[in-house]
Formats: C-alpha cells, structure tokens, sequence
C-alpha cells in the first residue's frame, strides 16, 4: 500500500476558509500543492484584498506555506516541506473589461484563471445558460494574453461549445481543474466524452472532483465507485491526463455558498443543481470529508487496479508535468 508521505500530492482546486490549524491539517493529510480560490465575482479591487490577506498568510505560515508563481517554485516548496499554494480565479471578474489587467493579475501571483463561471461571461459562456455562443471577441484576445504570460486556462464552469472553442484557440493546453465525466453522473458541471476525449488529445488536464453535486449518488457516492470512474476516464483519455481537483470546500457558513451561487447578480440566491437542496453546504461523502480522505482515494486506486507509477500520476505528478509546461520559469514582464 502507498502511503500519502511517499508521494507528491496535488489537488488543483480547493475553497477553505484557511487558518493555521486547517493549513497544519493539510499537511498531515499529505498535500504538496493545492491550487485555492481567490475570486468567484470579486472585482479588481476586492481581489487584490484577497490577495493581500494571503500575504499576511505567508507572512504569519511561513513554516507551512509558500507561493507558487513559476516552476522553481513547486521545487523549491517540494525541497523545504511546505505546501506550495497557487492562486486561481473561477471566474474572470478580477479583469473587469480591461484586458491589460491580466498581465496585472499574473504579476500579483494568479496563475488560473477560468473564463465563466455557470453563467455568460465577457470572455466565454457558462455551463448553466440556454445558449452557447463560444468564445466571445473580448475572450479570444485573453486568450492569446494568458499564453503569452503562462497563465492557465480553466473550462470548469464553461459550457460545451465554449470550452472546444477555447482548446482550438489556445496555443497552450487548457485545463478543468474540477469536474467528472458526465456519464459518470448527468450534471451540468461534468463534460462530455467529446470535451474529454478533445482535452486529452491537446494535451489538457482534467481534475477529478470531490464536490457532491459532481458525483454519482451525491454524498453516498462510494470510494469505488468514485476510483471506477477515475479507471473509466483514463480509458477515454489515457493515464497521464487525469488528475485531483476535489473542490473540497471547508470552514465557510452558508451565506458563502449564497455567494458563490449568486454573487451580485442575483437578488434570490440561485442553486442551480443544488435546487431542491437545504439552506447548508452538501455533506462531502464519508472517505473524503477532509484532508485525511487523500490516502482513502490512493487506497481506492490501488482496489480498482492502477499500479504504484500511475496511482503517482493522478496524485500529483501529472499536475507537476502540467504545471512545468504551462508556468513560466521566470515572470513575465512586458518590456518598456
């Protein structure tokens, strides 16, 4: 059995209300790298505030934590014990309708960035509209901006036809950082095996999630039927382009699910597939309530018949060989 100290882990998307003991529990669980949500609809402004608190982290965790803005350093976090953090967007309201504001986004350390989230954005169309109408003008030239800089690409929350369109645009890989197939479980989030088998072949990723509106049975979904679908997927698109991106989301009270849900946009908080849900955040199923379900998952791997190497590729080191591709080795600066 492998034991989660031996090996590099890596979730591409979480939303936790940090704090000392939450970061202290991360690592115990075995987390390396964890890409974390900075931006849901926040504006430049409050983003740059979410920013700065997470200075004040790194200041106050140095021992625990690190920054992830370029290649060296993910090894550099690997070398010292400390979790490297990524800063993502699931939405692209930090840029407002100002292109050059990526170049400012990356030089404050975000390094994903999805172009809609559940809703039309100015970039692409969400996955919960009635009507797909690709990548708009505004987002091919972001498109084009977050290559040059080496700023991921993320079609989590995009709709069918917006996402197709973002990987024949891009001159990078692109990547969904948090979603399932959808025949594994039918959810609006979840995508197709034409959007799967079209990520795998341009070289893209997609992380596995852990959310329970993504999974089949919601929270009852279990640990084998979660690591079968894994095996199903790499069926469809081969072993070294599926990793972890569980979404695990803690310590936030329910008004913050109303804001991700709606943000501004709404007058009425608005469930989506959670519709006939209660007022309170889903219950995650019982092998991965926490940090601590990591090892349940490479146990659960290892049941259904993937080998040590490639339990280590969905673990971590395909995000690792995603992550050397896709970030720079130095920042990059415009020249004056």
């Amino acid at each position: 059995m492998i034991d989660k100290e031996d090996i590099l882990i890596i979730d591409c998307l979480q939303y936790v209300n940090w704090n000392r003991q939450l970061f202290e529990e991360a690592k115990d669980g075995g987390l390396n790298i964890i890409h974390v949500t900075i931006a849901y609809w926040e504006n430049k402004k409050e983003v740059i505030a979410n920013i700065e608190m997470w200075n004040q982290h790194f200041k106050n965790h140095s021992d625990l934590i690190m920054p992830i803005r370029n290649c060296d350093d993910i090894q550099t976090a690997m070398d010292t014990s400390k979790i490297g953090i990524i800063f993502g967007f699931q939405n692209c309201s930090p840029i407002e309708d100002d292109i050059q504001l990526i170049q400012e986004m990356h030089d404050l350390g975000a390094r994903i960035m999805q172009l809609s989230y559940n809703n039309q954005s100015l970039l692409a169309t969400g996955c919960y509209e009635e009507r797909d109408s690709g990548i708009t003008r505004f987002g091919k030239e972001a498109i084009k901006e977050m290559n040059r800089l080496g700023m991921i690409i993320d079609m989590s929350h995009s709709a069918e036809k917006s996402t197709l369109h973002a990987m024949e645009i891009s001159t990078r890989p692109i990547a969904i950082t948090h979603a399932n197939p959808s025949s594994f479980h039918d959810a609006l989030r979840n995508k197709s095996d034409i959007v799967l088998k079209n990520l795998s072949e341009s070289g893209g990723m997609l992380g596995v999630s852990l959310y329970p509106f993504h999974l089949a049975n919601g929270s009852n979904c279990k640990l084998n039927e979660f690591c079968n679908m894994i095996y199903d997927a790499t069926q469809l698109m081969g072993i070294d382009q599926i990793g972890i991106g569980s979404d695990l989301c803690l310590n936030w009270d329910y008004k913050v699910l109303e804001w991700m849900r709606s943000g501004r946009w709404a007058l009425t908080p608005d469930y989506g597939e959670g519709s006939s849900e209660k007022p309170s955040w889903p219950n995650q199923p019982h092998w991965f309530e926490d940090f601590s379900g990591f090892q349940n998952i490479i146990n659960g791997l290892g049941s259904v018949g993937f080998n040590s190497e490639e339990i280590e590729k969905i673990m971590g080191k395909n995000w690792l060989h995603f992550f050397e591709l896709s970030f720079p080795v130095m920042d990059v600066r415009t020249n004056d």
